[in-house]
């Protein structure tokens, strides 16, 4: 019980995603819950009062919330097993600048991308694409977006690598063919079980916001 520990969490939620790679790759044993995004649960509501929001981590019967800090939270309570932050201070420093660039940049344009039309969807188009020039061009040819080593940055942005069909056919947004590389880092991120246990089926998720367009958007 002491060691307990619970995740509220909604199964595309690439934010989500974040704290489940964390917890994988610490190895460490945990409770999921599937939340109803349209109908939150009382212990979401009681665990997150300002944001209302997942991914919720409960450890302990305490509440952690936001993936980022979740992921640093679980790196610094179970640290022997697979370090996702630096040692060194200023790659820890570079790791979280760049964990929170993807934060800043990311979030706007990519909930456009799904639930818009039109210029909406277009300005988030141009703002996503940024985003991607930049992070193709930090990678260069690092094996990984923080170095030659899984760590935080991968995590921070890997959920997305799941959405880039989505975003291809409901946006016309091109990633494989403009993004080799990224699509490569993608790929070399996916030989990590933890990756690939998380990391939801492009197909499913496409289907998904596909279905919400439809029903709320009335685009086919």
């Amino acid at each position: 019980m002491a060691e307990e520990v619970i995740l509220l969490d909604y199964w595309a939620s690439m934010f989500g995603m974040r704290t489940r790679i964390a917890l994988e790759e610490k190895g460490v044993k945990y409770e999921y819950r599937e939340e109803d995004l349209s109908n939150k649960s009382s212990l979401l509501l009681e665990m997150n009062p300002i944001h209302k929001k997942i991914p919720v981590l409960i450890h302990k019967g305490k509440p952690i919330c936001e993936s980022i800090i979740q992921v640093q939270y679980i790196d610094e309570i179970w640290p022997d097993t697979n370090p996702i932050l630096p040692s060194d201070p200023n790659e820890r420093a570079q790791a979280r600048f760049w964990s929170d660039y993807i934060d800043k940049k990311t979030s706007g344009p990519c909930k456009a991308l799904q639930r818009e039309t039109g210029e909406k969807q277009e300005a988030a188009k141009m703002e996503f694409t940024e985003v991607l020039k930049t992070l193709n061009s930090e990678l260069g040819d690092k094996s990984f977006l923080g170095g030659n080593v899984f760590g935080l940055v991968d995590i921070a942005f890997i959920g997305f690598y799941s959405w880039f069909r989505t975003y291809e056919v409901v946006a016309s947004l091109s990633i494989v063919a403009e993004f080799p590389k990224l699509i490569a880092w993608g790929e070399r991120c996916l030989k990590r079980e933890s990756v690939a246990k998380v990391l939801p089926d492009s197909d499913k998720v496409l289907k998904s916001v596909s279905d919400y367009r439809k029903k709320i958007l009335g685009i086919n």
